[in-house]
C-alpha cells in the first residue's frame, strides 16, 4: 500500500467530485427538491462513483501479475463481446454499441480500452520484440484494428476514432517520427483542401485548396529529402518546385488551371525520388516519394468519400467545422449554444446551479459528451481552468509513473493509458469549443454515465497496480 501512487488517486478523487458537481448542474431541473434521490442523475452519478472507487479498490487487491499473464484472454472476451453488440436488437440513438441487461446497459467499447492496452503492452514486452521491425509493428496495429472495425459495425465511429491514440505509445516506444508526421500531414491536406475547395484564385478555374494542398506535398516531401538525405539536393528542389510554381503563376490571366500543372509537377518530383532511389541505393528515397505519392491519393481519396460516401449529417459537420456553414439549426446547434453556455460564465461563472442555458436545457447532450459547457457557465474560467490544470496535473503525473517503470509491459500500458485520457480530454474540450469535430466521446469521470467511469477507473487503477509492484523483488 505504501508504493500506490496516492498523488494520483488524490487526482481521480477530485475529478470525480468535480464531475459529480458538473453532472448534478446539467441535469438540475428547476423545482427539483432532491438531488441524491436515486430517480435524478446526479442521484444515480453517485452510484457509478462509489461502485467505481469499490472497482478500483478491488484492482489494487489483485496480484499485478494476473494483467500481465491474462492480458490476451481479456482482449479476446472483450473482442467477443463487441462482436456479439454488433448484432445486439436494441438501438440507442441510431448506435448499436450498448448492452441491455434489464436495468443495466454497459457499453463494451468503453472496456475495451484497457483490454487493449493490456494486449499491445503484452505484445510488445515480448522478448525480441521490435517496433521497427514490420512483422512487429503490423502485428500491433493489427490489435488496434480488431476493436476498431467491430465498434465502427456498432455505428460508433466517434469511440473508433480513441483508439488512434495509440499512436503516441508506438512514438514513445521507438516508431519513427515520419510516420507520426505522415499522419499530421494528412489532417493538414484534409482541412485546407476541403476548406479552400470553392475558392478560386484571381477568377481562375484553379481551385485554392487543391492548389495549395499539391503545393504542400512537394514542400513536406522537399523538408524530408532535406532531413532523411541530402541537404544540398533538399534546397535544390525546394528552388526548382517554388520558382516553376512562380512561372506558372501568369498563367492564371489566361484562365488555365495550373493545378494539373501542379499535379504533372509533383508526379514530376516523384519520379526523381524514386531515380535517386535506384542511383544511390538509399532507401529513405522510396520512402519519401511514397509519401508523396500516399498524400495525393488519400487528398483525392478524401475528397470522394466525403462527397459520395459520407452520410450528409457527417459532411454537414464537416461543414460547420470548417467554417463552410454555420446551420445554427442543424448540425452546428449543440457547438452554438455551447459556446453561448461557456461564453455567458465570464471570469467567475454564475453558480453552482445557477446556469440558464443549462437549466433550460438549450444544450443537448449537456450531461454527457457537452458536459465541460456546464463547468464553464457556472464556475467560469476559473472553474474551468482548474478543471484542465487537474487535467494536466494527471496527465504530468502518468508519463512520471510510466517513465520510472522496470519493465516494458508497465511502460508501454502506462503511455496507452496517457494517450487514451489525452485524446478524450483534447478532443472533448475542443468539440465543446468548436475546435475539434463533433464525434461524441466522454470527458473523463466527468460525462454522466456507469460504462464510462468505469472504463477509465479500469484503465487508471490497473496501471496504479502495476505500479505498486515495481520495487518487488521475484524469486
Amino acid at each position: 500500500m505504501r508504493s500506490i501512487d496516492w498523488w494520483t488517486i488524490l487526482i481521480y478523487i477530485a475529478l470525480l467530485s468535480f464531475g459529480w458537481i458538473s453532472v448534478c448542474g446539467a441535469s438540475y431541473s428547476y423545482g427539483e427538491t432532491d438531488i441524491f434521490s436515486l430517480a435524478t442523475r446526479s442521484g444515480m452519478q453517485i452510484i457509478w462513483i462509489g461502485t467505481s472507487i469499490l472497482l478500483g479498490f478491488i484492482i489494487l487487491m489483485l496480484d499485478d501479475r494476473f494483467y500481465d499473464t491474462f492480458a490476451y484472454f481479456i482482449y479476446a472476451l472483450l473482442l467477443l463481446l463487441l462482436f456479439a453488440t454488433i448484432f445486439n436488437p436494441h438501438s440507442i440513438k441510431g448506435s448499436r454499441s450498448w448492452l441491455v441487461l434489464g436495468p443495466l446497459r454497459l457499453q463494451p467499447a468503453e472496456f475495451a480500452k484497457f483490454a487493449t492496452s493490456l494486449a499491445l503492452a503484452k505484445l510488445m514486452s515480448t522478448y525480441g520484440y521490435n517496433i521497427n521491425q514490420w512483422k512487429h509493428f503490423a502485428a500491433a496495429i493489427l490489435i488496434i484494428l480488431f476493436p476498431m472495425l467491430f465498434i465502427v459495425l456498432q455505428r460508433e465511429t466517434g469511440s473508433a476514432l480513441v483508439y488512434l491514440s495509440f499512436f503516441l505509445m508506438f512514438y514513445r516506444e521507438g516508431m519513427p517520427g515520419s510516420i507520426l508526421f505522415t499522419g499530421v500531414a494528412m489532417v493538414i491536406y484534409f482541412v485546407v483542401g476541403i476548406r479552400f475547395a470553392d475558392v478560386y484564385i484571381a477568377d481562375s478555374p484553379t481551385s485554392l485548396g487543391k492548389f495549395s494542398v499539391m503545393l504542400l506535398i512537394q514542400l513536406f516531401s522537399i523538408g524530408m529529402v532535406w532531413v532523411y538525405c541530402k541537404k544540398r539536393l533538399g534546397l535544390r528542389l525546394l528552388l526548382g518546385c517554388l520558382g516553376i510554381t512562380v512561372l506558372m503563376l501568369p498563367l492564371l490571366k489566361l484562365s488555365v488551371n495550373i493545378v494539373y500543372v501542379q499535379l504533372v509537377l509533383t508526379g514530376l518530383l516523384i519520379g526523381y525520388l524514386l531515380w535517386e532511389g535506384l542511383g544511390s541505393r538509399v532507401r529513405a528515397y522510396f520512402f519519401i516519394a511514397l509519401f508523396a505519392l500516399g498524400s495525393m491519393a488519400f487528398f483525392y481519396g478524401a475528397d470522394f468519400i466525403m462527397q459520395n460516401v459520407m452520410e450528409p449529417h457527417q459532411r454537414s459537420r464537416i461543414n460547420v467545422l470548417l467554417g463552410l456553414d454555420e446551420d445554427l439549426r442543424g448540425a452546428g446547434y449543440n457547438v452554438h449554444q455551447s459556446e453561448i453556455a461557456i461564453g455567458s460564465g465570464g471570469l467567475e461563472g454564475k453558480g453552482f446551479l445557477n446556469g440558464t442555458q443549462t437549466k433550460l436545457k438549450f444544450v443537448p447532450e449537456q450531461d454527457t459528451d457537452f458536459i465541460f459547457c456546464t463547468v464553464g457557465e457556472e464556475e467560469g474560467f476559473v472553474g474551468s481552468a482548474s478543471v484542465l490544470l487537474l487535467f494536466l496535473a494527471l496527465i504530468l503525473r502518468l508519463i512520471h509513473i510510466s517513465e520510472r517503470q522496470p519493465f516494458r509491459f508497465g511502460r508501454v500500458y502506462g503511455y496507452c493509458v496517457l494517450s487514451i485520457f489525452l485524446f478524450h480530454v483534447f478532443i472533448n474540450v475542443g468539440m465543446v469549443l468548436g475546435l475539434t469535430p463533433v464525434i461524441g466521446i466522454p470527458l473523463p469521470f466527468f460525462s454522466y454515465g456507469g460504462s464510462s467511469l468505469w472504463g477509465f477507473t479500469f484503465l487508471l487503477f490497473i496501471f496504479l497496480r502495476i505500479d505498486a509492484s515495481r520495487n518487488l523483488i521475484r524469486s
